[in-house]
């Protein structure tokens, strides 16, 4: 599933292209994605792209009537092409801008969404999202307060976009090896130190993830094509019975939530208790 860099990428990726430039129609070739598309969508024919955002792993492209929220699911993405070519299988949206190029968004499982936002108004689906984390609102401070009620695994409740946004399985193992902290150690239990640790890691892995292009997933491509490179260093992800990078100790996998999970038993002491 792409996660926040992926999502972060696809936005620097397609903005060269897209930003003030006119729409000359949308085709909606398959309406039934995680959502059914909504007729509103059709509003963009015509509107010039004022903005493309990011929120959560949302894609927001501003216009004068309204705002596309596109999200890429577990396998969508998006391609800018320089010309109409005939649409694949799963080829599911196009957005022909009147220069020529297409923005084309591929989605084979369907998970992803393409929904429409009034002007000067929220979506139902961001009402109740979390601050992102690289920004100064999500915070040591922050993180303690929201802890100290939260009687649930640390990796579930970084993993919480209610507490902040984006930050997805792959990156909560990251984030809490390289501060130290076991997946399985109750919030509540954590100490300031520790979080002040676990919130600089998260932005540091984040960071770090988007600038070397977001993580190497079968299913992500960049705007243009070339896959990102991040997984070359994660340091527990994927790598169960391998050495830790620093101890040498094998990394342990377990399902936390339902999902994967990856650990150094060593490393990551567990002082706040399971």
């Amino acid at each position: 599933m792409p996660e926040l860099p992926e999502v972060e990428v696809s936005r620097m990726g397609i903005t060269p292209h897209l930003l003030n430039q006119t729409i000359q129609k949308i085709d909606v070739r398959q309406p039934k994605l995680r959502w059914p598309v909504p007729e509103e969508i059709l509003l963009l024919q015509g509107q010039v792209i004022r903005q493309i955002r990011r929120r959560a792993k949302y894609l927001l492209i501003d216009t004068d009537t309204g705002t596309a929220l596109i999200h890429l699911g577990m396998s969508g993405n998006l391609r800018v092409l320089e010309q109409f070519i005939e649409p694949n299988k799963h080829d599911h949206v196009d957005l022909t801008l009147t220069n020529g190029k297409v923005l084309r968004y591929h989605d084979p499982r369907r998970f992803g969404a393409w929904l429409w936002c009034e002007i000067d108004t929220e979506h139902d689906v961001m009402s109740h999202l979390g601050p992102e984390p690289l920004t100064d609102e999500f915070n040591a401070q922050y993180l303690f307060e929201k802890a100290q009620s939260r009687k649930v695994v640390t990796k579930q409740f970084i993993m919480d976009n209610k507490v902040v946004v984006g930050v997805g399985n792959i990156y909560a193992s990251e984030s809490l090896f390289g501060a130290r902290v076991h997946p399985k150690t109750l919030a509540n239990k954590l100490t300031l130190q520790q979080i002040t640790l676990l919130v600089d890691e998260i932005k540091k892995v984040l960071a770090r993830a988007i600038t070397q292009g977001g993580t190497t997933l079968k299913d992500f491509n960049q705007a243009d094509g070339k896959p990102g490179y991040f997984a070359q260093e994660l340091q527990v992800y994927g790598k169960a019975g391998k050495a830790c990078p620093v101890c040498s100790e094998l990394i342990q996998e377990e399902k936390i939530g339902q999902r994967n999970s990856f650990f150094c038993e060593s490393c990551q002491s567990n002082d706040g208790g399971k």
